[in-house]
Formats: structure tokens, C-alpha cells, sequence
């Protein structure tokens, strides 16, 4: 199935990227909506590491502007701690795998980081797999294995606000074959133990999971069936799908009103300062390019997504197609 990708250009970039705040734009009339004239004024820079390679998964300290780790595809987690000037490794000699899909700092206490690993993008013969979950309570200085190894890819890891202990992982699965070590695992303890709370079947995994900052209890998962062969990416298919948890992960529910009926790769976060809203990139065949989905659970109890048509959906450039290897992730601000 070749698919085609609904995309909200909403900053799908790292954290660490965002190390220098963009000035005040200055509004003209008839461009207060534009995006591209919001994010004119910013200034980018390289933060290396010059030898770093790929990475897909980034993530910034509450509280610390200067703080950040970063997890690479075959070298292991890193961290800066002037904004990018330098960085160093802190996972040789305690991870057995190099590849990292996910990294996490725990809100409430950001000593406690944890570390999921296989990177979540299938690109055949470059993509490694990892052996489970790691966490750090000194920031980095010492790690320990907290088991999950078959996940083999790990695409996410969402900890509570209020508790480090527990926390949710999201589990794609192995590239290349079929295995039951997929879905959403939820620990209470730290990663002594942990529980699997979201399974569809063994061909499709989680891609990604959005926690409501104003409600913990509130969980949204993106089921991925997927595979990679040697001559092609298989994206899609009856396991893939949305779903919403309102007590913690302990039950499930599809939420599909209004989307279309084949899914491919999708992320999803719920909006910083909004939390009735959920935004969602979706890679299909069904629709036309109208931009992106906007979830209006507190306007639509029941549960509907809507396309949302503004302004920055129709700037130049911002409606991509991408094969789902090039794209990981949403994030919103606002």
C-alpha cells in the first residue's frame, strides 16, 4: 500500500534545536496568521555533535534552558549542558545496544531519565534494534536495565507529571518480523515490573503516545502495523489505529469518527496550553491534502476529529510527502 501523508507543521523538531528564542514577530495587517511570518525572526544554529549521526529522539529539562539529551541511532545517548556548546556521552559502559528510540526526563524530578532503545525509524539494513529500557536517577551518571528487551523498538516513553516511578512505553516492535512484544507497557515502580496494557495483535505496535497535562489519567496511543523487507515499507493495515485511555491505561477505546479508513504511521500530542484539542499527523491514501486532523474531545464527547483548515496549513511547503521513515513527530506549543 503506498501511502500518502497528512501532515500538521507544527515544530516536528527536536527540543535541542530550539536553544535560541525567536524575537517578537512584528504583525503586518492581513498577516496575523501566517506561520511562516511568526517564525521568520528565528535564528538557527548547528549544537552538533559534529559526529553525532542520526537521531530521532531529543528531549529537553523543565526548568533548565541549558540542559539536554540526546539519543543517536548507533552511538548511545548524549547530553549538553550549555545549550549544544559540547557534548559527551553518558551511556558507554552501561548500555549493551547503541540505538535509541526514545529518551525521557521525568517532570517532577530531573535526575530520573529514562531511555527506551531501537530507533523507531525502518530503514532497512541501517536501522538497529535495542534491548529494552534503561533509567538513570542521577542525570545521567549511572544507568540501570529495566527489562522489556524483545521490544526490540521502542517509539516513545511518556512519564507521569507528578511521579517518576511511573511511567509508559510506547513498544513498535521488531522491524522485520512478526512478535507479541509490542503495544503500551505502563510500570509503577520504577521499571521493577511492568504491565502491558495495549495490545492489537503481533504485526502492529505503538508508535506513539500523548499523556493530558492537565489529566495523567488521560492517555491517546497510535497503533502502527507495519514491517520493513528488503525491497519495500509496509505501512498500514486492520491493526493500525487511535485509541484513548481515561483511567490510566487500564481500558481502551478506538476514536476513528471522521478519520479516514486507512492508517499509516501517526504521531499525536495534545496541545501544551489547550488540552481539549489533540493533533495528529496521519499518513493515508484516503483524503486529499487538506492539511491536518484537530481532535475536539471537550466540543465532541463522543469523539470526532475534524480537519482544520488555517492559514499556515496553506503556506508554501508546509503540506509535505514524505515516505514515513523521514518523519517522527508532532509537538505543540500552544
Amino acid at each position: 500500500m503506498i501511502l500518502r501523508m497528512l501532515f500538521l507543521p507544527l515544530l516536528s523538531l527536536p527540543a535541542l534545536l530550539f536553544a535560541q528564542k525567536p524575537a517578537t514577530p512584528t504583525k503586518s495587517a492581513g498577516d496575523t496568521n501566517s506561520i511562516a511570518n511568526y517564525y521568520k525572526p528565528l535564528l538557527w544554529r548547528n549544537v552538533g555533535p559534529a559526529r553525532g549521526g542520526r537521531s530521532v529522539t531529543a528531549t529537553g529539562v523543565p526548568g533548565n534552558t541549558q540542559v539536554y539529551y540526546m539519543g543517536t541511532t548507533g552511538g548511545g545517548v548524549w547530553k549538553t549542558e550549555d545549550a549544544g556548546i559540547s557534548w559527551k556521552n553518558v551511556s558507554d559502559g552501561y548500555f549493551k545496544t547503541g540505538s535509541v528510540g526514545a529518551v525521557a526526563v521525568a517532570p517532577s524530578d530531573a535526575n530520573v531519565v529514562y531511555v527506551g532503545m531501537g530507533e523507531h525509524a525502518p530503514r532497512g539494513v541501517t536501522s538497529s534494534y535495542g534491548d529494552g529500557i534503561y533509567r538513570s536517577t542521577d542525570a545521567g551518571k549511572t544507568w540501570k536495565h529495566l527489562g522489556l528487551e524483545l521490544t526490540r523498538q521502542v517509539a516513545a516513553i511518556r512519564i507521569h507529571p507528578n511521579n517518576p516511578e511511573v511511567a509508559y512505553v510506547a513498544a513498535q516492535g521488531p522491524i522485520h518480523g512478526a512478535s507479541p512484544d509490542r503495544g503500551v507497557f505502563k510500570t509503577e515502580d520504577g521499571g521493577k515490573t511492568w504491565k502491558r496494557q495495549l495490545y492489537v495483535d503481533e504485526n502492529t505496535g505503538c508508535v506513539d503516545l500523548a499523556m493530558d497535562p492537565s489529566n495523567p489519567r488521560i492517555l491517546y496511543a497510535a497503533m502502527w502495523e507495519y514491517k520493513r523487507l528488503p525491497w519495500q515499507v509496509i505501512s498500514g493495515g486492520k491493526g493500525s489505529g487511535l485509541y484513548k485511555s481515561i483511567d490510566g491505561g487500564e481500558t481502551w477505546e478506538k476514536i476513528h469518527t471522521g478519520l479516514p479508513k486507512e492508517m499509516g504511521k501517526m504521531s499525536i500530542n495534545v496541545a501544551g496550553g489547550q488540552p481539549d484539542k489533540l493533533y495528529l499527523v496521519l499518513e493515508s491514501d484516503s483524503e486529499k491534502d487538506q492539511g491536518a486532523y484537530l481532535f475536539l474531545p471537550m466540543q465532541v464527547p463522543i469523539g470526532k476529529w475534524l480537519v482544520k483548515i488555517t492559514d499556515w496549513c496553506k503556506e508554501p511547503g508546509i503540506i509535505l510527502k514524505l515516505p514515513p521513515i523521514h518523519w517522527t513527530r508532532i509537538h505543540s506549543m500552544y
